[in-house]
């Protein structure tokens, strides 16, 4: 029988090996350095659209990883709105979009202020607006409760689960998350980077909601590290990076909770994950630089509302090819008008027809650095 992490008897002393950690931590800590540094050296205005880019990527990916697709714009203009930033037309959010958003804000904007019990019950009734999960009713805005049986993480057939975990029963639940804040909220002289990590793997051990404990799990963390930079502005998604690595992150979580309580391998592995997280920002600010030389090189151009709002999308990285049906649809004009605003943007030489490839014809930026 399987012996889980929560039922060994020192349960929850997790320990690890500084030492072995020490040269990886320096690392992080080097490039997070490194990358706030030249992100401090935009100005507000391209600093904001790192951060208004960033946090769209977490709320998408960290759903993603829970097999939710959510809509990329809807939670980008559900941002802007709440961070006051003008991007143009906003793209109306369902509510459930906008709890998920909410949560992220509030973890990140708000992270000096401790985290308590009834800020994560808030987080939860904001990922679960409806009361439910799917089609199922769950207990939304508190701890699971024995009515929900015992808690485990399942893959596999119907007949043929595969249990991956099983999380400490609901009578124990009180008492375990009162440890955890307790831990979580004492300075108690742990790196914050480290105590992050620590933090992500002690919280979704724990598994105290029906469901959202990933997601939970993952704002938590980004509290964490936003605390160990003292801002609120996020310029890099370590939800995305886990995304990449979803089976990674799964198989070292699932490895972890079937262990001992030293936590050396997760946290080499969390380190390792977040420096590659910090890489990929790259991707990020080259995209806003890009964006910020196209407009400094149209700046004398006059164009209408509707082609602003068509660029940024393609700017922003448009998904899939932008035909003048599409255009019409994002513009909420008529097929003729997208047809004018297009021929329009390809006689100034921004737009371009793509090279032939399917029924309907394409087009795209022209590249402003050839």
């Amino acid at each position: 029988m399987v012996t889980y992490v929560h039922q060994l008897r020192n349960w929850p002393k997790l320990h690890w090996n500084a030492e072995q950690l020490a040269e990886r931590l320096a690392a992080v800590r080097h490039k997070q350095g490194r990358l706030i540094g030249r992100m401090e050296g935009l100005g507000f205005t391209l600093r904001a659209e790192a951060s208004l880019q960033t946090l769209t990527e977490e709320v998408v990916k960290s759903s993603e990883i829970e097999g939710e697709v959510l809509d990329r714009e809807q939670v980008r203009s559900s941002l802007a709105r709440r961070l006051g930033m003008d991007i143009g037309a906003l793209a109306p959010a369902d509510r459930h979009i906008e709890g998920v958003v909410e949560m992220t804000l509030d973890a990140t904007e708000k992270y000096a202020e401790a985290l308590t019990s009834e800020r994560l019950f808030g987080w939860h009734a904001a990922l679960f607006p409806t009361g439910r999960s799917g089609m199922t009713r769950i207990v939304v805005g508190a701890w699971r409760t024995e009515r929900s049986g015992p808690m485990q993480v399942v893959s596999g057939p119907i007949g043929h689960e595969r249990v991956h975990y099983e999380a400490p029963t609901a009578d124990r639940l009180e008492n375990e998350m009162q440890r955890f804040l307790a831990w979580f909220n004492d300075d108690s002289g742990i790196d914050p980077v480290a105590k992050a990590g620590v933090a992500h793997l002690w919280f979704v051990t724990i598994h105290p909601f029906e469901d959202g404990n990933g997601r939970i799990a993952r704002a938590i963390a980004d509290l964490a590290l936003a605390r160990s930079e003292g801002s609120a502005q996020r310029f890099y998604s370590m939800s995305a990076q886990i995304r990449n690595e979803r089976n990674a992150y799964y198989d070292i979580l699932e490895a972890t909770q079937k262990g001992g309580l030293d936590i050396t391998a997760w946290l080499e592995w969390f380190l390792g994950c977040l420096a590659r997280a910090f890489d990929g920002a790259e991707a990020i600010l080259a995209n806003v630089l890009r964006k910020a030389r196209f407009w400094e090189l149209h700046a004398g151009s006059s164009l209408n509302d509707r082609q602003r709002v068509v660029i940024n999308r393609l700017l922003d990285g448009f998904e899939g090819k932008l035909t003048s049906s599409k255009w019409a649809r994002l513009a909420k004009v008529s097929q003729a008008t997208a047809a004018r605003d297009i021929e329009n943007l390809i006689s100034r030489g921004i737009l371009q027809k793509d090279a032939a490839g399917g029924r309907s014809t394409s087009y795209s930026l022209v590249d402003e650095a050839r």
